[in-house]
Order: structure tokens, then C-alpha cells, then sequence
């Protein structure tokens, strides 16, 4: 077979036993020649592929140069995953100070969407500033494609059974392999081991005790039930999609709908994050920062929006009189 590309699948089942879906082998890569590649990273590099093209089209409908956006892209993409990266690192050091090196090693997954985020917007303030641009139109442009990147890359998740939830037996409920998370949700790892990890911080303890507690054997191997949480985020996002694009043409002045999505991701962020047992957490306390961010943009984006829409009406106002 020498000469002939390979592939080779290796995974465990994934099932959602309240809804009758039940997953048979589900590798988390792909082998081509002997070498890895995680579908993580094929997952992420498809969202971002996606979310430029909706990008580009969205602007094409509105009479934009889609030139301006594929030139920003580059930058965005670069400056997003370092970002993404260091907010990951950053809130999780603990897991890579005995070997920094590994925090160059992303086919493991270890991207914060938040991160990312930052970055993104960082680039395109940056980027509006020097090309003279109207930021506003601008951000509306890009919103729509970062949020459909975010809505698939949120499978990559899926493939690296991650970002998962605390216990649940409702409708939704997912059930894992053992071997395929961390340590701790091993009913074999003992509890004294997550005890010391989490170290006051009772709530986190006794979420993965319960997952522990509640793990089932079916043929032969360990399986715990939790949430799919990056189910949940991928599917409320789609909504906010669409509910944007169908506000786009009822918009009432440039960057409305940026400042709607961060509103309306920040809610979504916010419950989502709550059930989530990988949060990552502010330091040498129990706030998961990502949660606190959440909150900090709703505010945010909503007193940001009440101070252009009342700009925007009274320049309305003033144009009225002057007629």
C-alpha cells in the first residue's frame, strides 16, 4: 500500500441516549501519511473559511468592496488565534507551567472564543482607523461572519469532548467515554486527586463528583452524562444568526447590529458558561472569567446602544428643524 494515502480513524461512541442518537467510533483526528491532524483544527479552519465568506457576501450586499475584507481577514485570523490562545493560557497556566513549550501546541485544542473575540475586534477598530472606514458598517459586516465561524468551530469541541457541561438526565444529555476526558471524571481517579486540584473551590468539586457518581457502564466501558454544552452555545447562536441577519435591513443607525450581538451573545455566554465544568477562572478564585465577561458586555453593549440611538435621534431631530 506504500504510495496510496492513508487514513486511519480511531475513536470511542458518543451517545444521546434520551433521544435515541447513538455515535459508533468517533475519532477526534485524521492520519495522512502518519501524521496527525485533529479535527479540531479541520473544524476551525472550515469556520473560518465560512465565516469569511459570509463575510464577503454580506458586504457585496451592501455595496461594500469585499477587497477591504479580505485584506483585514488576514489580519484578523493571525491576531485572533494568538489572542484566543493567550486568554486560554493565561486563565489556565496551572496546566502548562511545567512544560511551556505545549502552549505552542494547539492540535489540542485550548482556544478561548472570548480571546479570539478581543483580538477580532482589536484588528478591525485598528484596521477601520487606518483605512478610514466607517467602524460601524465595518463591524456590522464582520459580525455575521464571526458568528457563523463561531457556530461551527463550537464542533470542535464535539471532536476533542470538551467544553461539556455538569450532570444532567434532561432531553439532551450526552454520554462520553472516560478515557476520552480528563482524569478527574474517572470514577478510578481518586477523589482525594480532585480534592487537591480544586482546593476551595467546593462548587467545581462537587460538580465532577456528581458526574462521577452518576457514570454508566455499557459494554464494558465507562461512560459519564453531562451537558453538551457546546451544543447548547453552536445551536443559540444560529438563532442570534438569523435574528440578525432579518434585523440587518430594519437597522437605525451603523453598528447597531455589532452592539446587538454582543448583547445577545453575552446572554447566551453567560447561562451557557454557567454549566460548564472546564471554566476557566479568575485568578485564585472561584469567578469563571468568562462568565464575568459575559456579564461586563451586556452592560456594556446596552449603554453603548442607548447613547447612539440617542445621538441618532437628535441629529434626526435637529435635521427636522432645520427643515
Amino acid at each position: 500500500m506504500a504510495g496510496h494515502l492513508l487514513f486511519f480513524l480511531e475513536g470511542t461512541d458518543i451517545h444521546f441516549p434520551n433521544i435515541g442518537i447513538h455515535l459508533h467510533n468517533i475519532g477526534s483526528k485524521i492520519t495522512i501519511f502518519g501524521i496527525d491532524i485533529a479535527f479540531y483544527g479541520i473544524v476551525i479552519a472550515i469556520a473560518m473559511l465560512v465565516g469569511y465568506g459570509v463575510t464577503e457576501w454580506t458586504a457585496r450586499r451592501t455595496g461594500q468592496n469585499p477587497e477591504y475584507y479580505l485584506d483585514f481577514v488576514v489580519w484578523a485570523i493571525v491576531i485572533s488565534v494568538i489572542c484566543a490562545r493567550a486568554y486560554y493560557v493565561i486563565f489556565n497556566w496551572d496546566a502548562y507551567s511545567d512544560n511551556p513549550l505545549s502552549v505552542f501546541n494547539l492540535r489540542s485544542g485550548g482556544l478561548a472564543i472570548y480571546g479570539g473575540v478581543i483580538g477580532g475586534i482589536a484588528t478591525a477598530f485598528v484596521y477601520t482607523r487606518i483605512k478610514k472606514l466607517s467602524w460601524g458598517l465595518f463591524f456590522d459586516t464582520c459580525i455575521v461572519g464571526l458568528l457563523t465561524g463561531q457556530i461551527i468551530g463550537r464542533w470542535g469541541n464535539f471532536f476533542n469532548r470538551e467544553a461539556f457541561g455538569t450532570y444532567t438526565d434532561g432531553l439532551f444529555a450526552m454520554q462520553v467515554d472516560v478515557t476520552e476526558v480528563h482524569s478527574y471524571f474517572n470514577p478510578a481517579t481518586s477523589q482525594s486527586i480532585v480534592e487537591n486540584a480544586y482546593a476551595g473551590k467546593e462548587n467545581i468539586i462537587q460538580n465532577i463528583l456528581e458526574i462521577r457518581n452518576n457514570a454508566v457502564v455499557l459494554d464494558g466501558a465507562t461512560y459519564i452524562q453531562v451537558h453538551p454544552t457546546f451544543l447548547y452555545e453552536s445551536v443559540c447562536n444560529f438563532v442570534l444568526l438569523i435574528a440578525l441577519l432579518i434585523y440587518t435591513k430594519h437597522k437605525k443607525f451603523d453598528g447597531e447590529i455589532f452592539l446587538l450581538y454582543l448583547f445577545g451573545y453575552g446572554i447566551i455566554r453567560f447561562f451557557v458558561e454557567g454549566l460548564r465544568t472546564d471554566q476557566l477562572l479568575l485568578f485564585h478564585t472561584a469567578i469563571p472569567v468568562s462568565q464575568l465577561l459575559s456579564a461586563v458586555l451586556v452592560v456594556f453593549s446596552m449603554a453603548l446602544y442607548m447613547y447612539l440611538w440617542f445621538v441618532k435621534k437628535k441629529r434626526v431631530a435637529a435635521k427636522s428643524e432645520e427643515n
